[in-house]
């Protein structure tokens, strides 16, 4: 019995210093502490500016049908800007000349100041890419292309007239590169005239293709 009683004595005054001891060896082992921390001096990094290339600048060139005075060459340029990849915004200036030449043959004087007429037109217009894919030239090349809606207003100055015009055509992009692509319109301008004897609604269709850059 004594036996018993010295062994649960020796138990309780062990006890406090199993738990101090314990104690000490969860405080001297952090788990997982970096001994080393490493002086590194950061350099400044400069960033590339990259281009976005949601600017674009044209030229081009085709055929513009006057009704009613027949089809003759045009030329002109275009800006735009793309704010997303599928809608963007485009400004044209084009110019193109009108002959009265068929009238002539028929009403002494013909119905311009005279036989050729500059007519020019600016616009401003929003498209839509809708068929955004690839052509392709060969087995092994591919380039990207887009097939796009576009519709906007403007004005057009025709034998000492300016008339509001609205356009709405179809069009498409072949990009040769990130920064260059082939492109061809074919759109319809539609304003007023009264130069017959009879204020109407004239539809002038247009076909052009040209060179776009985009930076």
């Amino acid at each position: 019995m004594r036996k018993f009683q010295r062994l649960v004595l020796a138990a309780c005054l062990a006890a406090p210093f199993a738990a101090q001891a314990q104690n000490q060896q969860q405080v001297v082992e952090p788990g997982n502490e970096q001994v080393i921390v490493p002086q590194v001096d950061r350099r400044p990094v400069n960033v590339p500016k990259i281009p976005s290339n949601d600017f674009e600048f044209g030229l081009f060139g085709g055929t513009y049908s006057t009704q009613n005075f027949g089809a003759n060459a045009v030329s002109g340029l275009r800006v735009g800007y793309h704010i997303t990849e599928d809608y963007f915004v485009e400004a044209v200036y084009a110019q193109t000349k009108v002959s009265d030449e068929s009238f002539r043959q028929i009403l002494p004087g013909g119905v311009l100041s005279d036989d050729s007429q500059k007519l020019r037109y600016y616009n401003v217009s929003i498209g839509v890419n809708v068929l955004p894919g690839e052509i392709f030239f060969g087995r092994n090349t591919a380039k990207a292309s887009a097939l796009y809606l576009i519709g906007g207003v403007g004005s057009t100055k025709f034998n000492d007239q300016r008339k509001q015009t609205f356009n709405v055509g179809i069009g498409t992009r072949v990009f040769l590169k990130d920064w260059m692509a082939l492109q061809v319109d074919m759109r319809d301008h539609i304003f007023t005239l009264d130069l017959l004897g009879k204020r109407q609604n004239t539809q002038n269709l247009e076909l052009t293709g040209g060179i776009t850059f985009f930076f």
